[in-house]
């Protein structure tokens, strides 16, 4: 990994992030995600809701647009 790229854990229940110690206890439960580096965004546009940290649909996001954030995978 170079520059700022770093991995991140988060649970796959819940949404949000958890840590290192918790995703090795849990490795079922959680999914670990590269974050940082110089590809900053991907071609995909998927939506997060900001209250649960899961993800949810192009219509979700649409009804709560001030709880839904927008990352590029």
């Amino acid at each position: 990994m170079s520059g700022n790229e770093h991995e991140v854990n988060r649970s796959a229940r819940t949404g949000k992030f958890v840590k290192e110690s918790t995703a090795e206890r849990n490795p079922r439960e959680t999914t670990t995600e590269q974050v940082g580096g110089e590809h900053t965004g991907g071609d995909r546009e998927v939506k997060r809701s900001t209250v649960t940290g899961k993800f949810v649909t192009d219509t979700t996001a649409d009804l709560h647009s001030s709880t839904t954030e927008s990352q590029q995978v």
